[in-house]
């Protein structure tokens, strides 16, 4: 029964991430199609340069709403190595996107409006898939479970008595001894 609960518990965990997740990709999905489309076509600008451009954009702020709110319970292993990792992956996104679009832009030789959104749709999902895979493995690496939260690990150890705890200093005002009633006769 414990492993059933177990289970529901990290299915419903991998919901509300997928949620959040979808959530903030949606926000980011309006930023890197509106801006790639605004900058192909409202500013001419190349095919591949305007995907580029607005992917920056996009991969902004997908990073600080996954950080802040989709992962935000998970470990925080440094704000330079999430962000290095996190535009690593998502240069790597990018680049299947690029593949896509370069593969019909050129190789097909399809330049209208509705053959490149089919190529910068079916590229973005391919990177998407990719990106919620790499991004769980490793840039929001999963937080350190409470021992009582792992069936059938041992209950977690008493504080120190230094007031340690978790690797956190806490002053204590009185130990043990201190709180006792003073020795003597009654």
């Amino acid at each position: 029964m414990e492993f059933l609960r177990h289970a529901y518990r990290r299915l419903a965990e991998l919901a509300r991430e997928l949620a959040k997740f979808g959530t903030i990709g949606a926000v980011a999905f309006v930023i890197d199609t509106g801006g790639t489309n605004l900058l192909r076509f409202g500013l001419d600008w190349g095919p591949l340069t305007s995907k580029v451009i607005a992917t920056i954009v996009a991969a902004t702020f997908a990073y600080l709403g996954n950080r802040y709110w989709t992962f935000r319970h998970r470990e925080q292993s440094g704000l330079a190595r999430e962000y290095f990792l996190f535009f690593l992956l998502n240069g790597i996104g990018l680049l299947i996107s690029l593949l896509v679009i370069g593969f019909v832009t050129y190789t097909l030789g399809l330049q209208d409006a509705l053959s490149y959104n089919i190529a910068l749709l079916t590229g973005t999902a391919l990177g998407t898939l990719f990106r919620f895979w790499s991004y769980k493995k490793w840039v929001f690496l999963p937080g350190t479970p409470p021992a009582e939260a792992v069936p059938g690990a041992p209950p977690a150890p008493p504080a120190a008595p230094n007031g340690q705890v978790n690797g956190h200093m806490f002053p204590l005002s009185k130990t043990s001894e201190e709180n006792a009633p003073p020795p003597g006769p009654r």
